[in-house]
């Protein structure tokens, strides 16, 4: 179906660090002023002094997560970073509202060296409603009087203290929260009810096609025929598919090969999984049972790797059809292309970044160790829902992964992440933003 041009748009905000806050943009680029969404650390025209800074903490960033696979000096690092973003334990429920080092610091940068200033003041000359998918950009457009609507997006199934402001009882931003347990947790925080929206992670309207998310069935639909080759699950429950999918979604034939798709975050962690995927997959592959997607996203040097993988494992002749390296020069290009790929994609194995709300796409996870507070949140949100199986060892992945197909016990977890998921988050967004209403089930408050 052809999307309706949208009668009212905003100023999307993002930050280019790892992938996840560009990310959720470019789940709401449909609502962008101009189409464009904007980067607050390499926007046309930024000042140098703030180009420089936000590169220091992208930098450290990315140096930090790499070097959580060192062993000893490297994990010990990443602990410290982590700490500082650490998400305290949800119960007993309290209040969590005292400000920490880390939302000072944001504080300071934003009120002493100016952060974010020079953006607001130019998006401030057409005051549409801003979104922003890092706080920092919502805190500083607030800070210096931004005179339309503040929204921020979370893109984590839990958050730290430093997402809510220094005084969130008096603050005007309000919130875009991907699940139940982040608005309970911002209410903790101290930020009032009516500042919350609990709409689900913007997901690509290119993978739902609508309120009727007739993309969405036909992607799951051959999905679930790639995941359960001797129908055990589709037998099972062949009157709640039909239900749902209605009848004219099930397939009587193969749509794509079974395939599996494996990304590495920005900062180009986990690398070796891949490696090691490939390794175990190798006669798989050459005999053509199953097609791996190894996505480096815009790192040259992750591509390069992946590239050697494929050649040292002599699997050349595969190159392109049934093992494909994915390498963009840009992030735009990037997030085009990934999206592409997951209409053909079967299994999706990545760390528990925002890419776990994915599995709202009826997509089934296979989760890598996770990087990060906010990470192991993640993971326990997927496990709850049933969308997600953490990774096994991937040494043998062509013995255990395939035993997950032939059971049909990926087919179940597509399944749970489509019903229990949100996948409508964008549409929730427009409603909000541009007042036009959707035929949309209320979101249960899933913790």
């Amino acid at each position: 179906m052809t999307e309706h041009r949208l009668s009212k748009k905003a100023w999307i905000v993002a930050v280019s660090m790892g992938y996840g806050h560009e990310r959720a943009a470019y789940g709401l680029s449909d609502l962008a002023h101009e189409d464009e969404v904007i980067i607050a650390n390499k926007y046309k025209g930024i000042p140098a002094d703030d180009r420089q800074r936000w590169k220091k903490g992208r930098d450290m960033y990315e140096t930090i997560s790499r070097l959580q696979a060192t062993p000893i000096v490297g994990r010990y690092i990443f602990e410290v970073m982590d700490r500082l973003q650490q998400i305290e334990l949800f119960y007993p429920r309290r209040d969590l509202s005292d400000t920490t080092l880390q939302l000072r610091y944001t504080y300071r940068d934003i009120v002493k060296h100016g952060v974010c200033r020079d953006l607001i003041q130019r998006l401030a000359k057409h005051p549409l409603p801003l979104i922003a998918t890092f706080f920092v950009a919502a805190f500083a457009a607030e800070y210096y009087n931004y005179p339309g609507d503040i929204y921020c997006v979370i893109c984590d199934a839990d958050i730290s203290r430093t997402w809510a402001p220094l005084d969130p009882k008096r603050s005007r931003i309000k919130y875009f929260a991907p699940n139940g347990r982040v608005v309970e947790r911002l209410k903790l925080y101290g930020v009032p009810e009516k500042n919350i929206f609990l709409t689900g992670f913007p997901l690509p309207r290119s993978l739902i096609g609508g309120p009727e998310a007739s993309v969405l069935k036909q992607d799951l639909t051959r999905r679930l025929y790639n995941l359960d080759p001797h129908k055990i699950f589709l037998k099972r429950n062949e009157a709640t598919l039909h239900h749902f999918l209605g009848p004219h979604h099930v397939p009587k034939r193969p749509h794509h090969p079974l395939t599996l798709t494996f990304t590495v975050g920005g900062a180009g962690a986990q690398r070796a999984l891949g490696w090691e995927i490939l390794a175990s997959l190798r006669e798989r592959i050459a005999r053509h049972e199953i097609r791996f997607n190894l996505v480096a996203g815009v790192r040259h040097d992750v591509a390069r790797y992946f590239r050697d993988a494929v050649k040292e494992l002599r699997l050349q002749k595969e190159l392109g059809t049934w093992v494909n390296v994915v390498h963009t020069e840009t992030r735009p290009a990037y997030f085009d292309t990934f999206t592409r790929l997951l209409h053909t994609t079967d299994i999706l194995w990545t760390k528990p970044s925002e890419l776990s709300f994915y599995t709202g796409l009826g997509m089934p996870i296979i989760m890598a160790p996770p990087l990060g507070s906010q990470e192991d949140f993640n993971e326990l949100w997927l496990k709850m829902i049933g969308g997600g199986i953490k990774q096994n060892d991937p040494r043998y992945t062509d013995e255990w992964l395939f035993d997950w197909v032939e059971s049909g016990g990926l087919a179940r977890a597509a399944w749970s992440g489509y019903i229990e998921a949100p996948t409508h988050g964008s549409y929730r967004i427009e409603e909000i933003i541009s007042g036009r209403k959707y035929k949309l089930a209320k979101l249960p408050l899933i913790v």
